[in-house]
């Protein structure tokens, strides 16, 4: 039987509240499944203001529009992430100043942060990679110093903390996806949360295609026009009922992940001291959300190997980000900067089978898999 990458979960009350949503007769954005998930975020994490979006990519646009970024303007991102991360600053005009990741971590590095910085720097974004945060307080000082915005792309990252803090909740802006491979899902969606007071008015305007809509149904003004620009970016409520029946059960699927994270490393830290495979390191500042277990082989050769391995034994594992600084879009208006540990990361990463229904039998499959294929290697 095959083992499936990824496999979307439902787990609780999902049909049931698609169909509450639609007998509402209000499936379009913001009905009361939207306005629940609002609650409960808000409620759990403490974030000021919460907007749900049809993507984390919709969700970093809305957060480059309030950045107010303009052609000529520097956003520093990290190398190794996905294009959605970049991209929405790209389309606002902005020069991307790629970091690398760190040694042991495909993270940026937030001690190469700084050097980079110039006059028309005018943001940092940051990826919480598998959910395992960032250095923020190194990067909340640099930005502070440089008074620049931080973007947490936090697609990964929900119910993940730094210092007990929830991420998302320490930058200006933070971004989470609810894509089917995510923890918490809804086939697509994502969420915005606004940690800056300042912009919370201008990100509802923005989310409702540049009008004041938001505050007219809330009976805040007696009519609604045209006021800034903006976009589409409300899923509609049918996404929104999918979502909240998944986030009833947050705790349930957050301890069986974490379960399976910890069996996968169990099981292969043994390949770890024999130097045969690197296993994924959590700062002590940092929590484990279980959201994919990834090993690093020794080359891109030994990581193909793996791959086909696995895949004659019907499991299916995959490699993620190619460097973004090497892109065919991107690589002439990069600096020419050499980012080994993002090309390292992006040669040698290896992700493993990462699923609510995922059993720990398989798990030990995979595992037992691996062990195969790692003596095979050395014979």
């Amino acid at each position: 039987m095959t083992i499936f990458f990824n496999k979307p979960c439902i787990i609780g009350n999902e049909l049931e509240y698609i169909k509450q949503a639609v007998q509402s007769e209000k499936i379009s954005g913001d009905g009361m499944f939207t306005k629940k998930c609002h609650q409960f975020f808000e409620a759990r994490y403490g974030f000021k203001k919460t907007l749900l979006t049809t993507s984390c990519t919709d969700a970093l646009e809305m957060s480059a529009i309030l950045c107010d970024i303009q052609t000529g303007d520097e956003v520093i991102a990290p190398s190794y992430t996905f294009v959605s991360t970049v991209n929405a600053f790209v389309l606002r005009g902005a020069k991307i100043i790629f970091v690398d990741s760190k040694v042991d971590s495909p993270n940026i590095d937030e001690n190469a942060i700084e050097p980079l910085i110039t006059s028309k720097t005018k943001a940092i974004v940051l990826v919480h990679y598998a959910g395992i945060s960032c250095d923020m307080d190194k990067i909340i000082s640099i930005a502070k110093k440089h008074n620049l915005l931080i973007i947490e792309d936090a697609a990964q990252a929900i119910e993940s903390f730094y210092k007990n803090r929830p991420l998302g909740s320490l930058g200006d802006f933070g971004t989470f996806s609810f894509h089917e491979t995510k923890n918490i899902i809804s086939g697509e969606g994502g969420l915005l949360t606004i940690n800056n007071e300042r912009f919370i008015k201008r990100a509802e305007i923005i989310r409702e295609k540049g009008t004041n809509r938001s505050a007219f149904f809330r009976g805040e003004v007696d009519k609604y026009g045209w006021i800034d620009i903006g976009s589409s970016f409300l899923p509609s409520d049918i996404i929104a009922a999918y979502l909240f029946a998944q986030l009833e059960h947050l705790e349930t699927i957050q301890s069986k992940r974490i379960a399976l994270w910890k069996r996968y490393y169990q099981n292969l830290l043994e390949l770890q001291k024999k130097e045969l495979l690197i296993l994924p390191v959590i700062p002590e500042y940092a929590t484990n959300n279980g959201h994919l277990f990834y090993v690093l082989c020794k080359s891109l050769e030994e990581r193909s190997s793996l791959i086909e391995y696995l895949k004659q034994n019907e499991i299916n594992a995959v490699f993620h980000y190619l460097s973004l600084h090497k892109s065919e879009f991107y690589k002439n208006k990069h600096d020419g900067r050499e980012l080994p540990n993002s090309d390292k990361f992006s040669d040698t990463l290896l992700r493993l089978p990462m699923y609510y229904e995922l059993s720990i039998e398989k798990v030990d499959f995979i595992c037992e898999t691996i062990i195969k294929w790692s003596e095979k290697l050395k014979s």
